[in-house]
Parts: structure tokens; C-alpha cells; sequence
């Protein structure tokens, strides 16, 4: 941590009529390795005693030109990097792309690809909030929720590790439906899974929701309002804990939700508690639409889960746009094409970005330790920003 001094005039002058007293005001740097920050992000604070004045925050420091790299793979090595830039949605990333890539060739995946896709995005939001949900109150103090929170994890992750033979990075989309049928009996032990997270979910909830401490150092703090989120793009938990009624699962159906009750969890207090409580409700949607998606696929014939593709995959001149409800935000994915087996350009846009943009709006006028509380509750990955 470093620390740079500026001498101005500062608030203590407004407090003595007719006179400046002369105040230091202090730039600090917290991070980009701070115990006190997500990773590698920085923020640059201008405090006036105790209280941040202003906030910069500055990022980059893990930026390794994803979109760059995207224009010299191939559409199906693209798959492998593109679900990095998250690693607590890998899923979700690969997704976008192959969408994108499909409405490029014209290309409809079988329903029941369509329908696995749609339970394995929810498994992989269920994953999202889980580490969030559990890392969250650790960061204010209390330690226990995040060993509860990565018992639900582990629940997850074993059906997850079944299917793709990936804990992290999955790498089980492709263009055209996904690599390989589901396992014979594992939509059964997908179902138990839910079951055993959703009876266990109170646990996390009755350690959280009437903890004295953990109410006081959220409730008020770090208030978002609607029209600042509209004019920083702020999607997600984030944005519907401000009262942003927003879901492309609902509003924009893509894969199977349109024939979903795809429910929108939202509140309208903005600030830190909202935040979590939004992610709490959430993830109980998701383990609804799970079970669900698994009734659907019960009652689907057997039949293929990808389209053949040719030996070199490439797609017809264009562009076009894809953009999905990631478990962060929107995720968009501008593709153009010049007719070559590598996209001429892919650009991302992550949700994370928007939603750390927004702090230096959030930061000021709060006290420095009111910082963490509202850093842990803007759920953002720093790979999602730099990418």
C-alpha cells in the first residue's frame, strides 16, 4: 500500500465560518494486491479523514487480449479461452460464443442439446452465487457461512466433474449442441444434488439473515440507485437489487427459457443487504429451474446431441450479436465474419466491467471500512473485467 499527501482545503473548513482551515487530504492506494481488493484491482481513494472523497478504479493489471487471441483460433478453439475470462462461469462463457456462432452458420442445435444447455447454464449459476454467497459474510468478519456454502459446491461440482470431466473450466459446449449425451442415471443424481443443496440452503440463510453485524455493515451502505445503473450499464444481481426489473432469460428468451416460469428476483433498497438477498432468491430459482429442465429431459426421446459439423468450420460472411444473462450480468458477443474459419473480430462484453465501473459513484462519501462491505457485494470476477 502506498500513499501520496495532498494539501487542500478540506471539509473542516465549512465547520468554521469565515475561516479555511487547512486539511490534508490523502490519495491511497489500495491494491492492486491488497488484501482489501478482488485480485488484481485497483483503487485509486482521495480520503478527507476518515471518509473516501473520491474513487478511481483502476484495472488491466490481468488483461492477456482475450479478443485478440479470439481472431487467430479457430471457432471451436475460440470455446477454450472464451470461458476463462469468468472462472466462476465457464459455462455461461462458452455458451455465448457457440450462440453467437450458431446464428452466424443459421445453425438450430437439437432440442435436446437445447434443453441440457439450459440445465447445465442454471447448475453453473447455482456454482456463481454459492462462492459469493459463502465468500461474502467472510469478508465482513464471519467465517463459518463459506464452509457451508462450499459443502453446496462440492454437491454441484461432483455432477458438473460427471458430465465434462471439468471442476473449473468445462469446456463441454459446442457449435451445434454439446460434446457428448449425458451419462447414463446422472439426470437422477443431478436431481438428488439439487434436492440436497435446496433442504441445506437454510443453514447458509439462518447464519446470515439475523446476524446483528452482518445487518448493520449492509443495510444503508453502498446505495445504488436506478438511474446511475442505467447510465453504467449495470446488469445482474447488481442492477435488480436496485429495482432494474431486467432478465434476458425472461425478457429475451434464448435456449429453453421461453418455455420456462423464469421468475425475477428483485428489491428495491440498493444497497449491500439487497445485493445479497437478491443473490440468496436467485439461486433458489435456479435450483427450481433445474429440476424443471431435468423433468423435461426425462420425458425427451433419445436422439442427437450436436449437429455434424465439417472438418473446417467456417462461418458466412457478417455480423451479428449475441447476448446472454450470465450470472454476473449480460454477457454480449459482437461477431463479424469475413467468410474465414477465425472470426475477424469477436468483442466481449463482460458484465463485470459495467459493474465495477459504477464504484466510483458507490465510494463516495463512505468511511474506508464500509469499502469492503461494498466491494464483496458488487460480485464481480477481475478476469471478467481485463479479460
Amino acid at each position: 500500500m502506498s500513499h501520496e499527501v495532498v494539501v487542500g482545503v478540506g471539509a473542516g473548513a465549512a465547520a468554521v465560518p469565515g475561516k479555511e482551515l487547512a486539511t490534508e487530504d490523502m490519495i491511497l492506494n489500495i491494491g492492486p494486491q491488497h488484501p482489501s481488493t478482488h485480485g488484481v484491482l485497483r483503487l485509486r481513494l482521495t480520503l478527507d479523514g476518515e471518509r473516501i472523497a473520491t474513487a478511481e478504479p483502476i484495472v488491466g493489471y490481468m488483461h492477456r487480449g482475450a479478443e485478440k487471441l479470439f481472431e487467430v483460433r479457430d471457432y471451436r478453439q475460440i470455446i477454450v479461452l472464451a470461458n476463462r475470462h469468468d472462472w466462476l462461469s465457464a459455462f455461461a462463457n462458452e455458451l455465448g460464443v457457440v450462440i453467437a456462432v450458431e446464428r452466424m452458420l443459421g445453425m438450430e442445435p437439437p432440442v435436446r442439446a437445447v434443453w441440457a444447455r439450459t440445465l447445465l447454464a442454471e447448475l453453473n449459476r447455482v456454482l456463481n452465487h454459492l462462492m459469493f454467497l459463502g465468500s461474502y459474510p467472510l469478508e465482513l468478519g464471519a467465517i463459518t457461512p463459506v464452509f457451508y456454502a462450499f459443502r453446496e459446491r462440492e454437491t454441484i461440482q461432483a455432477v458438473m466433474e460427471e458430465i465434462s470431466g471439468g471442476r473449473l473450466h468445462y469446456m463441454f459446449n459446442r457449435v451445434g449442441g454439446l460434446k457428448e449425451d449425458l451419462p447414463l442415471g446422472w439426470l437422477d443424481r443431478t436431481t438428488q444434488a439439487v434436492a440436497e443443496v435446496r433442504r441445506r440452503l437454510p443453514d447458509i440463510e439462518q447464519l446470515i439473515s439475523g446476524n446483528e453485524i452482518f445487518l448493520a455493515r449492509t443495510t444503508g451502505v453502498g446505495v445504488l440507485d436506478r438511474e446511475t445503473i442505467l447510465q453504467y450499464g449495470v446488469s445482474g444481481p447488481i442492477a435488480r437489487a436496485s429495482g432494474l426489473d431486467l432478465d434476458l432469460r425472461r425478457d429475451e428468451p434464448y435456449l429453453a427459457y421461453g418455455e420456462l416460469p423464469v421468475k425475477v428476483v428483485t428489491r428495491s433498497a440498493g444497497d449491500c443487504h439487497a445485493r445479497f438477498e437478491v443473490l440468496l432468491d436467485q439461486l433458489k430459482v435456479s435450483l427450481d429451474l433445474a429440476d424443471a429442465c431435468v423433468a423435461r429431459l426425462r420425458e425427451l426421446p433419445p436422439g442427437p446431441i450436436n449437429q455434424r459439423l465439417p472438418k473446417i468450420l467456417k462461418a458466412p460472411e457478417g455480423h451479428t450479436y449475441a447476448w446472454t444473462e450470465s450470472p454476473l450480468g449480460l454477457n454480449g458477443y459482437y461477431l463479424v465474419s469475413r467468410g474465414e474459419k477465425t472470426p475477424w473480430r469477436l468483442k466481449l462484453r463482460s458484465a463485470s466491467y459495467n459493474n465495477v465501473q459504477v464504484l466510483r459513484e458507490m465510494l463516495p462519501g463512505h468511511l474506508v471500512a464500509d469499502m469492503v462491505a461494498i466491494l464483496g457485494s458488487m460480485f464481480f470476477v477481475v478476469g471478467d473485467i481485463d479479460k
